[in-house]
């Protein structure tokens, strides 16, 4: 039988959160920006817009914003990003970053490169980019 389990509380406390600052703009363009902050220290904004309009292969959104909090350790939180057509690119001192790539790693990746395109090898070890899927009512 199901039992609900219960729902995760960092406080304890449940009275209502003020919301200090709020905006919310949406141009005929398409284009827009939202903001908030509440009264537990929580914030985020964001604005993104339509690029290159009109060119069917390289037309895609791009938002820009950010978002932090107070974490229920008591660091603090901060996330700055990008979401565009290459994917969502967040950085923040909190996330973890990649380690140096080997140097000997590094002199295969550079030869591999360097290497002349042969028929079927796919152009030394460069890969198509991704095509974005078509829009709803792009057929």
């Amino acid at each position: 039988q199901f039992r609900p389990q219960p729902q995760p509380s960092y406080s304890g406390n449940t009275s209502p959160i003020p919301i200090i600052r709020y905006s919310n703009e949406i141009s005929p363009d398409g284009s827009y920006a939202w903001s908030y902050e509440t009264g537990n220290g929580i914030a985020a904004d964001e604005s993104g817009a339509l690029e290159n309009p009109g060119q069917k292969d390289l037309e895609a959104m791009r938002a820009q914003g950010s978002f932090s909090y107070t974490a229920p350790d008591g660091s603090p939180i901060s996330v700055r990003y990008v979401a565009d057509r290459d994917g969502f690119h967040p950085e923040g001192a909190h996330l973890p970053t990649p380690p140096p790539i080997p140097p000997a790693i590094q002199r295969a990746l550079d030869f591999i490169a360097s290497q002349p395109q042969q028929p079927g090898n796919n152009g030394g070890g460069q890969f198509p980019r991704p095509q974005p899927f078509p829009r709803p009512g792009a057929f």
